[in-house]
């Protein structure tokens, strides 16, 4: 299990807010946090870490020139997403990005959209492709979120998909939607889920509010699984010890 650090921004600066609020308008988004820092300086932190395969999400326009700071102050040890398309995932790849994280742009008016994956297969290769599957659990399953979360899709996240998919990237990043930025606990069934049917490198992300949560999902996840923590850990304003996270994870899972 590796720690994967995460840089959010909205509006051009680096925030911790409630995802699900993003559905109701800029106005309306309930704020975690908002940093004094902007996004170079923490992946110069994560830099100097050594942490790799963390991710820089743009959510919303207006945050192209400062996600552009961050993987250039850590070039080749970030991922980004948000509104990443066929058209500019070159350019961010050239900027720094290692890889480039996909959902709205594959997944168009609920369905996936068979066409624009390949689309953006061409242009970069799937070794350079994360494939987000945000999702929401619905009746039956877990249903891909898109369009800032606005829109379930038909496609539902299990064994076979994943495979399927699977074929067409590298990693998968899963936002469990309905937990994120509440720090109210992982989604443990999606965990157990995540653990039994992946096929490539998968990070989760979403609810863990302490160390006890980080030692959970390890246990859930069986080693098997990466993990993404935000809005609780003290470097974005809450209260778990980013370092104790970093060593955590740094010795198997032995506690400081």
């Amino acid at each position: 299990m590796e720690f994967r650090p995460c840089i959010d921004l909205h509006q051009g600066k680096v925030k911790q807010i409630v995802g699900e609020t993003l559905q109701s308008g800029g106005g309306d988004v309930v704020e975690n946090f908002v940093s004094e820092h902007d996004s170079a300086y923490y992946a110069g932190m994560f830099k100097e870490d050594g942490l790799t395969g963390g991710h820089v999400i743009m959510l919303g326009g207006g945050n192209e020139e400062a996600a552009v700071r961050a993987i250039e102050a850590y070039p080749g040890g970030l991922q980004i997403g948000g509104g990443i398309t066929a058209e500019n995932a070159a350019y961010y790849l050239e900027r720094g990005a290692s890889h480039v994280i996909v959902t709205s742009y594959i997944f168009r008016d609920g369905r996936l959209d068979d066409n624009r994956l390949r689309r953006i297969v061409s242009e970069i290769g799937k070794e350079r492709l994360v494939i987000d599957l945000s999702c929401r659990k619905q009746e039956g399953g877990w249903y891909v979120a898109t369009n800032q979360w606005k829109t379930i899709s038909d496609f539902e996240v299990r064994q076979d998909t994943l495979e399927e998919l699977g074929k067409s990237c590298s990693e998968f990043l899963v936002h469990a939607v309905d937990v994120e930025g509440k720090r109210s606990g992982i989604q443990q069934e999606l965990v157990r889920r995540l653990a039994e049917w992946t096929v490539l490198p998968t990070t989760y992300a979403g609810g863990v509010r302490s160390l006890e949560d980080v030692e959970l999902f390890r246990k859930l996840g069986r080693g098997k699984l990466h993990l993404t923590i935000g809005s609780a850990l003290d470097i974005f304003g809450g209260t778990l010890p980013y370092r104790d996270v970093v060593a955590y994870c740094r010795t198997g899972g032995k506690r400081r």
